[in-house]
């Protein structure tokens, strides 16, 4: 029996037990596997469903036939949580079979899959792949079969690294020292040489060379450059061909078997089954080459495709086996194509650069016996409880566990490795969380390590010891039916326990089915004799699994060092201190005493420590008075009091006299009923007390003795960290116990005096003292930091505050954060020194170490002064800054004390007032600003789908469902565009004028002379002029839902169909135009469903997650739908998603030959790449020009649009880069002629338009410096097309083509202007654009003789006009004046102008040609006004084009419009409408809607599809993106303006003769979002907020701020110089855009969210427009009685802090019969009144800590001192001079304002203390200043008054000599350097000069 106490001498209990089964195998069960997917696929899916499961049953029994004896295998490790906060639970991955299932749990539950995945073939765990810190490491497994390296050749790498799955797989190189020092560096070559252990922090390798039987520890980094040098440049090495040929073997080798010459085993098996969820379901067999890894090769990230797969073939360069050899493998010398004479040395051979390098550390020394496996089965690190690490491997065959210890050298570089211990084992395991491992010795026990120094035996309740099963001889007799319904399904698996021994309250399984479906049961016998531990896996954090001898596991949990917070500090800060060979001893001790079986609980775990320490420290514990009452909830371990184990039969006095002393007799005595009852109290013997006293003395001899002092110091430095922590009080009135005793005995009287300050009512002035012997203090080691003054980190901020000198105040790194912190954040922001916090070396802290330092008279105090910082609000910046660097948040302010917290909220109230930008997200959170943290966090997001368009996106439903059931414009975000234009409907009324999902109303009345058949023709005629409008409707919708959607990714895009059929009115007939009544153009639809699919695409927004697949998915099935598809693939390229489109995909379109398919393909491809010269979007657009295919080519024959498409294309993707060779062809393109054959007589117009538009893009802007062209004459050769005259001769490739004319078009020599001009005009216009060049501008001057008129068609005036506006960009004015400037005198003065009626006559002049000019020329210039005020709302210019309009439809209904032609004022109208619609874009105004709405009603007559089209393209614009976008004027939007508004409207719905439909799209890449919509933080929905914007100064106006109500649209980003939110209702906001637009660019692009805060006190705007409902707005009117006239009820309408809400509903509505209370509630009204007024309410919890602290004064009631201390902090704060000069600064804000608040707190204070010192206590002071001790009942008194008023400890007072003194001055002078304050010596002087009554001030 005593043997079996030994033992438990250091047992130390394991927690839990539990059953442990992996989960993924309870979960394979119910995975779909591969084989139920086959199944399935098989079988179609009614079948499934209807056969009633019969097909789910044989694929079950087939599985299990199949998988009969699955090999399983799983692998733990600790959870990794989204966002990296402390996670505590498992994640595990199980294989089984072809099954992977991931799973891990979580905070709330337990594990749940996480991911799974099945595969076709086995998955297996592979040896020979290992995860580093760089990537992935792989070994190549040798074969027996590798013929031994001839003479002349290398051998292969056996070791490679793959840093990135697209990477190259390349070799590892080592580098390996040798005898002298030279350390040489080579591939790994070695087969012998094994990896057994790879870790990635450190990055080490352990291998183990299978010849030597030895293990090598190698560090693994990456390759330096020299490096890879020498290994590449083995060649230089010999001058011989041979070697020359050696050197590259290895390359070439591994190029012949890439070529497939000898037929390899796959690379990889096990690499391709890891990733071999990717591999389809019919790949080849694992031997075959796999096709998958060679396209992998293809996508690498280093290698353009174009190298092709030949010089690079991905894995298969090395010969890398599997473990499946197959037979014929070739040796190397076989292979046909080494001959080593140097042939193969092709330049495609480039050597394979390594990317890792392993480095040669360490090697285990060499002895004798070995055997010859010896290798490592389990390797780990390991580190003890003081942080040395050891690198253990498990020798299992020598049951050994081996452990080296290794550090890091000093300046970190390497690793440093010690000698070797070795433990005996069977098995083992780290427990990383309480730095030890688990041992499994060869005797079947379970004993716990901690680095090499055992710690004790694990005892497992529930399983027995080994040495108790032994003796268990009786086995008990189990029956089949036992095994099939034990009620505990425990004791089945622990094989044959008795009940008994269960210690452990197992959870029960109730389900006991499941353990008979684990796999191992059908083996598992239970009649075996007992189980014991078989081996432990799968360590994680501080549990562990035990495999036992019968098959089961069970997981246990080691249990930690200490669970209670101060319990971990103390042990910290010890440990800190001590060496550390003493310190793990100690560790050792104290875990073995914690973890004992039936250890303490959690409150009595601090009674347990201290007794442990003291027993340590050589106290005796038992006779100590206050440690001997500690009462223990469990046994006292042995370790302490070994005769307790035992407790004798017969009992003994102690137990009555540990009773009598014990709390609970005191509480009784005093009970009221032992009164009554008269019960004489018992007398204690107090002798037993007294002779106690005698002889308690310490014994030497212990562990700690040495070190007393150096705890006791760590220990007060803990005390003093623990202050700052309002939350652990209870933690330090324990801890002053422990502190005080130490302090007596070490007669420290400085110390005992600092703690009763403190905690008067816990300190005794007396108290039992532990002798310890004069001779015995001798050997206690003093340490060097050791000061006889206690540092106080109050007294240290205060003396700060004061601006008096403190020495530096030391600290313990890691355990004394908070007060690190409060003292560099003071010295920051009370002395603003800026430098505190920069460098780590403060002046402010002395750090502690064990190593020695100056002694303590050397550091001497600084005098701390207030420095001027560079400004003051940059200081409370910094400190802002830093502290959120150093990771304080708002919690840990929370339970700072207040008064130390105070100069922090300070600073973070300036900071709150004013906050950067682009603060990062914790900063804000810290200062309180919500709005800003959540912009910054959404900064960070991935560009996706925010949680920002959640808020907007809101599906508000407007309508019923069934009307708008597709008209495509359900997506707008209704709740911004509801506050943008909240007074009417305009939105609702745009979609009806916009919607063509709907059949249209023909309203045509019967005459009585027709016939129903002839009624019947009407109708459809009028259908199909209405149907004009309908087909055109689609381009202004793609415009008005731009970007306004994000699709699902599961589901196709919804496209709303075009609906042309009508309906008439009095019964509701159909009509149809497909009836064959009357003529309908052939393909008349086909234009009108591309656009229709354009703007279904376009409603896709930029930041939308869309891929490849999907784009595909979206392929329609009908061929009908084609065109739409067209029109859809055009807006992903417009929206820039038709990148991600896969190159092949791209040319499988092009080849289908469908027209449209190829346009919308070519141009959204080109607008994609928009300006980057792409190499292969260049190659795809080059075939669809023949021009740019070289002359032998084949002609090609490519549809006319598709080749215009293509030009424009190219200038797309060559915009603005001036491409010389682009340049010139597209220069000769816009004159080509009709070739013979007439291949291009048809459309040529719009051939050369889409040339010159090209042209201007290439070369957009760039003026007369177009470099290198100055040979093409450029200018002049576009001038000649502009204006006619000779064809020059034909350069270039094709002249041979053109020799022959034209066999139809007689052209003869000269230039075609009409098919020439406008691509010429316009691109002069984007060549020299905003460049001001008045020569240039002067060729495009209208004409202004008649003659010349004549010449020029009218339609070209406009172009000429717009051009040469733009060129002369800075002259624009937006006036009618301006306008009409641009008309040559002779039309002004002989047209008629637009209202009058009478005509001039003038027989020379042509009167129609004079008023056709006109008109276009107006219209020219009112097109140029519109391009140069584009998005920007500018009134003059609105209200000029908006009087041209009117003036055009007034002029439409005039008499004499036939002289101009309605078709030309039609014309004109509709570009002054686009004009209008450009400046107001995205303004959605009124007047502009209402000129859309009377156009649009307009049908018949001259109304063609073209104007149709400009109309709705006006109203559009005028919505561009809901509201959301505007347009921009930079060079590269003109030019997609002019492409997409040319000014020449299609006659009717297939008409592309002058201009391609297709391009009227481009205005997209003109649109930028502008809209900033302020959402409140709080609430997430948008609000108003008012904006202020500053504009820069430019040459029309100075700087200049507009207030403006957002949600709006700002103005273009480059003229803003900043934008603000202004007060007073939200909190401000300073965007600064003279830093750069990035910031508010990125705000905008997602949504335009900005997030605003409402300040406390203020409404909404939406909810008080006016602002009269706020707060203060209520007592402006009394402002006297302001807290009189707050009313609590009240104060729900200002704030919405839920605890502000309720401290009003508890704390200040008055009840019945306050009485006293009122007061009280009357303070607090006001007090709450103050916070939310001053925006300050983390200030109430202060405000009330000080009046509570200021009452219990009043009564007396003052048990610790450290509330008095914060108020004395606060103010002192509020004195000191960095506080006084902030408010000179801002005199308004700042924390406590305006408040009598804190004069009234002083006051009283004042009083208390004053009325105390009358009342007597003057004499208690005395008392106390000579040393001689005083009454009890007035110690809490004293305290406060020492405190409160600085009075210094008596030890300081006789060194200034106080007797004798005669005069006030002469104490002040003398009191001067003890740094006491004045008022506290005019309380002290009476009883020092001997006064009898004390001078009150």
């Amino acid at each position: 029996m005593s043997n079996f106490y030994e033992e438990g001498a250091t047992m130390i209990a394991a927690g839990d037990l539990q059953e442990f089964v992996p989960f993924g195998r309870d979960h394979c069960k119910h995975h779909p596997n591969a084989l139920n997917l086959q199944l399935r696929q098989l079988q179609p899916a009614s079948e499934l469903w209807s056969s009633d499961g019969a097909a789910g049953l044989v694929g079950s029994l087939q599985e299990v036939t199949i998988h009969e004896k699955q090999k399983e295998s799983w692998q733990l490790r600790k959870g990794v949580s989204e966002i990296g906060e402390e996670v505590d639970y498992d994640e595990e991955l199980y294989v089984a079979g072809n099954m992977v299932i991931w799973s891990k749990g979580s905070k709330s539950q337990a594990l749940a899959v996480y991911k799974a995945f099945t595969v076709d073939s086995p998955v297996q765990q592979v040896a020979n792949v290992w995860p580093t810190k760089y990537g992935l490491l792989f070994e190549r497994s040798s074969s027996s079969h590798e013929v031994p390296p001839g003479p002349p050749r290398e051998p292969l790498p056996t070791m490679f690294s793959m840093l990135h799955p697209l990477d190259e797989i390349t070799p590892l190189v080592c580098k390996s020292g040798s005898l002298f020092g030279s350390s040489r560096v080579h591939y790994v070559v070695d087969h012998a040489m094994k990896i057994v252990f790879l870790n990635t922090d450190p990055s080490v390798v352990m291998t183990y060379d299978t010849v030597q039987g030895l293990h090598s520890v190698w560090a693994l980094r990456r390759v330096k450059t020299e490096e890879e040098n020498v290994v590449l440049k083995f060649s230089e090495q010999g001058g011989t061909p041979q070697n020359v040929a050696t050197s590259s073997s290895l390359t070439a080798h591994l190029r012949s078997l890439s070529r497939g010459d000898s037929p390899v085993a796959s690379p990889f098996q096990n690499y391709s089954s890891i990733h071999s969820q990717s591999r389809s379901a019919s790949s080849p067999s694992l031997h075959s080459r796999s096709p998958s890894i060679s396209n992998m090769a293809a996508l690498s990230r280093a290698h353009s495709p174009a190298l092709g797969v030949h010089s690079f073939s991905g894995v298969q360069r090395f010969n890398l086996s599997s473990h499946n050899q197959s037979p014929k493998r070739h040796s190397i010398s076989h292979s046909p194509n080494s001959n080593s004479n140097g042939s193969f040395l092709a330049p495609e051979t480039e050597p394979i650069v390594p990317e890792l390098c392993m480095d040669h550390l360490w090697t285990e020394t060499i002895t004798n016996i070995r055997e010859k496996n010896s290798q490592a089965s389990k390797v780990f690190i390991t580190s003890d409880l003081c942080g040395q690490k050891f690198l253990c491997f498990l020798v299992e065959s020598q049951l050994q566990l081996r452990c080296v210890k290794f550090q890091e050298s000093n300046d970190k570089t390497q690793l440093i490795f010690g000698s070797v211990t070795n433990i005996q084992a069977k098995d083992a395991a780290p427990v990383e969380k309480i730095d030890t491992m688990l041992v499994l010795e060869s005797s079947g026990n379970l004993v716990l390590y901690t680095g090499v120094v055992r710690v004790g035996k694990v005892f497992i309740p529930g399983l027995p010891a080994p040495s108790l099963t032994m003796s268990n001889t009786m086995p008990r007799p189990s029956t089949p039916l036992d095994s099939v319904s034990t009620p505990n399904p425990l004791s089945k698996l622990l094989g044959s326990l008795d009940e008994a021994v269960l210690l452990s309250p197992v959870p029960e399984l109730r389900d006991s089915s499941k353990l008979h479906d684990s796999l191992y049961n059908e083996d598992c016998t239970f009649q075996q004799l007992g189980t014991y531990i078989h081996s432990i896996r799968d360590p994680v954090h501080n549990r562990v699994t035990l495999e036992l001898s019968n098959g089961s596991m069970v997981r246990i949990t080691i249990p930690e060092i200490a669970t209670s917070e101060l319990v971990q500090t103390c042990l910290q800060a010890i440990k800190f201190i001590l060496p550390k060979e003493v310190a793990v001893q100690m560790l050792v001790k104290w875990y073995s005493v914690h973890s004992a079986p039936g250890g303490p609980s959690y409150h009595s775990e601090w009674n347990l420590f201290v007794t442990c320490l003291m027993n340590m420290m050589g106290y005796n514990t038992d006779r100590l008075a206050w440690t001997r009452n500690f009462d223990f909830e469990g046994s006292l371990s042995p370790v302490i009091a070994p005769k307790k184990a035992r407790p004798s039969e017969t009992g003994s006095d102690d137990d009555w006299e540990y009773l009598l002393n014990s709390d609970y007799h005191q509480n009784v005595e005093s009970h009221l009923l032992n009164r009554s009852l008269c019960l004489s109290p018992l007398e204690v013997s107090q002798m037993k007390d007294e002779d106690l006293s005698q002889n308690l003395s310490l014994d030497s001899s212990t562990l700690l003795f040495t070190h007393i002092p150096a705890i006791f110091f760590v220990l007060h430095l803990v005390y003093e960290e623990l202050k700052l922590n309002t939350l652990m009080g209870e933690g330090i009135r324990s801890l002053v116990e422990l502190l005080v005793q130490l302090a007596r005995d070490l007669k420290l009287e400085a110390y005992v005096d600092h703690y009763y300050r403190d905690y008067p009512a816990l300190v005794r002035t007396t108290g039992q003292v532990c002798a310890i012997d004069q001779g015995q203090t001798g050997f206690m080691h003093h340490p060097s930091f050791f000061t006889s003054e206690p540092p106080s980190i109050y007294q240290w901020v205060s003396s700060c505050l004061k601006g008096e000198g403190m020495p530096p105040y030391p600290y313990l790194p890691v355990i004394c954060e908070r007060s690190r912190l409060v003292v560099l954040s003071i010295a920051l922001y009370i002395l603003g020194d800026e430098s505190s916090v920069s460098d780590e070396s403060s002046q402010y802290l002395s750090r502690i170490s064990i190593a020695p330092q100056k002694s303590q008279a050397e550091q001497e105090e600084n005098r701390f002064s207030f420095r001027h910082s560079t400004s003051l609000s940059s200081l409370a910046e910094k400190l802002v800054v830093w502290m959120t660097n150093v990771g304080f948040a708002l919690r840990d302010l929370e339970t700072l004390p207040f008064g130390i917290a105070l100069p922090i909220r300070d600073a973070i109230y300036h900071c709150r007032e004013q906050p950067a930008s682009d603060w990062p997200e914790a900063v804000c959170l810290l200062i309180g600003r919500q709005d800003l943290s959540k912009q910054a966090c959404e900064g960070n997001l991935p560009k996706g789908k925010s949680s920002v368009t959640q808020v907007l996106s809101s599906d508000v439903p407007s309508g019923t469902e069934t009307e708008e059931e597709d008209d495509g414009m359900n997506d707008m975000n209704q709740e911004v565009m509801s506050l943008i234009w909240s007074e009417d409907l305009r939105v609702q009324d745009v979609r009806r004028l916009l919607q063509s999902a709907h059949p249209v109303r023909v309203n045509v009345v019967q005459y009585p002379e027709l016939s129903d058949h002839e009624f019947i023709e009407e109708k459809e005629n009028r259908l199909l002029q209405l149907c004009q409008r309908t087909m055109a409707l689609p381009v202004g919708r793609g415009m008005f839902t731009l970007f306004s959607y994000h699709p699902v990714p599961t589901e196709p895009l919804p496209i709303p169909k075009l609906n042309l059929t009508g309906r008439a009115p009095p019964r509701n007939t159909t009509v149809d135009l497909n009836s064959g009544n009357i003529d309908v153009p052939p393909n008349m639809t086909s234009w009108a469903s591309f656009h229709n699919g354009v703007a279904a695409g376009l409603k896709i927004a930029p930041a939308s997650q869309i891929d490849s697949a999907w784009i595909v998915y979206n392929k329609p099935k009908h061929a009908e739908l084609a065109n739409e598809y067209a029109g859809f693939l055009m807006a992903l390229g417009l929206n820039g998603h038709l990148t991600k489109l896969a190159t092949l995909n791209i040319h499988d379109y092009l080849t289908k030959g469908h027209e449209m398919t190829s346009i919308g393909l070519l141009l959204g491809v080109s607008a994609a790449k928009l300006g980057t010269m792409d190499m292969s979007i260049t190659r795809l657009l080059s075939i669809h020009i023949p021009a740019l295919l070289p002359p032998t080519s084949t002609e090609l024959d490519v549809p006319h649009n598709v080749q215009v498409a293509a030009v424009v294309g190219v200038g797309l993707v060559y915009q603005g880069t001036a491409h010389r060779h682009t340049a010139e062809v597209l220069l000769a393109e816009i004159g080509r002629p009709p070739g013979p054959e007439m291949e291009y007589c048809t459309d040529r117009e719009s051939y050369s338009l889409a040339a010159g538009l090209a042209l201007g893009m290439v070369c957009l802007g760039h003026g007369s410096n177009l470099i290198g062209m100055s040979d093409l004459n450029v200018p002049e050769q576009l001038y000649q097309y502009m204006v006619g005259g000779h064809r020059r001769f034909q350069a270039g490739m094709h002249r041979e083509k053109h020799k022959s004319p034209s066999y139809q078009i007689k052209e003869g020599d000269t230039i075609n202007v009409d098919v020439t001009c406008p691509g010429a005009t316009l691109a002069l216009a984007m060549i020299y654009l905003k460049t001001n060049n008045r020569s240039i501008a002067d060729w495009l001057r209208a004409p202004d003789t008649m003659y010349l008129l004549d010449f020029v068609k009218p339609e070209f005036l406009l172009l000429r006009t717009l051009a040469r506006c733009l060129i002369l960009w800075d002259d624009i004015l937006p006036n009618s004046k301006w306008v009409d400037s641009n008309v040559p005198q002779i039309i002004r003065e002989n047209s008629i102008s637009l209202s009058e009626i009478e005509l001039p006559c003038s027989e020379d002049l042509n009167l129609e040609t004079l008023s056709q000019a006109h008109v276009y020329i107006i219209a020219g210039a009112c097109l140029s006004l519109g391009f140069r005020f584009a998005g920007s709302e500018n009134l003059s210019a609105f209200n000029c084009l908006h009087k041209f309009a009117k003036d055009f439809m007034t002029y439409l209904s005039a008499p004499n419009a036939s002289v101009t032609g309605p078709y030309n004022l039609e014309t004109c109208l509709s570009v002054v409408l686009l004009s209008l619609a450009m400046v107001m874009a995205g303004s959605g105004n009124l007047k502009v809607l209402q000129l859309c709405r009377f156009l649009h009603m307009k049908t018949g007559g001259e109304m063609n599809y073209g104007f149709h089209l400009a109309h709705h393209m006006a109203l559009g614009l005028l919505f561009l993106g809901g509201g959301r976008y505007s347009l921009s004027t930079s060079n590269s939007s003109i030019a997609a303006l002019l492409c997409a508004l040319y000014p020449h409207f299609p006659a009717h719905s297939t008409d592309n003769r002058y201009h391609l439909q297709a391009l009227r799209h481009l205005y997209v890449l003109a649109a930028e979002p502008r809209l900033l919509v302020p959402v409140d933080v709080d609430t997430n929905t948008p609000c108003y907020a008012l904006l202020e914007v500053t504009y820069k100064g430019t040459q029309w106006y100075e700087q200049t701020k507009e207030e403006l109500m957002a949600p709006t649209l700002l103005p273009e980003l480059h003229l803003l110089k900043q934008i603000k939110v202004k007060g007073p209702r939200y909190w401000e906001l300073l965007i600064d855009l003279s830093k750069g637009t990035q910031h508010l660019k990125s705000i905008l692009s997602k949504d335009g969210v900005l997030y605003v805060k409402l300040r406390a006190g203020q409404l909404s705007y939406k909810e008080d427009p006016m602002g009269w409902q706020s707060l203060l707005a209520q007592t402006v009117a009394n402002r006297n009685s302001e807290a009189r006239a707050f009313k609590p009820e009240t104060i729900s309408a200002f704030t919405s802090d839920p605890a502000l809400l309720s401290f009003a509903e508890y704390f200040c509505k008055p009840t019945v019969n306050m009485g006293q209370k009122q007061e009280i509630l009357d303070l607090f009204s006001s007090v709450l009144y103050e916070c939310v007024t001053q925006e300050t309410p983390e200030m109430l919890p202060a405000y009330i800590a000080m009046d509570q602290a200021v009452r219990r004064l009043g009564r007396r009631e003052m048990s610790e001192t450290s509330e008095l201390w914060q108020i004395k902090l606060v103010l002192e704060f509020f004195s000191s001079r960095s506080h006084q000069e902030r408010l000179q600064n801002h005199p308004k804000r700042g924390l406590f304002m305006n408040s009598e608040f804190l004069p009234v707190v002083k006051c009283t204070i004042d009083n208390t203390l004053d009325q105390w010192l009358q009342a007597g206590g003057d004499g208690c002071v005395h008392a106390y200043l000579n040393g001689q001790p005083c009454e009890e009942s007035q110690l809490s008194m004293l305290a406060c008054f020492l405190v409160y008023h600085s009075v210094p400890a008596p030890r300081h007072l006789p060194s200034i000599g106080l007797e004798g003194n005669t005069s006030f001055a002469e104490l002040l002078f003398k009191f001067k350097q003890l740094k006491m304050p004045v008022r506290a010596l005019l309380r002290l002087a009476p009883l020092l000069l001997g006064n009898p009554q004390p001078m009150l001030m």
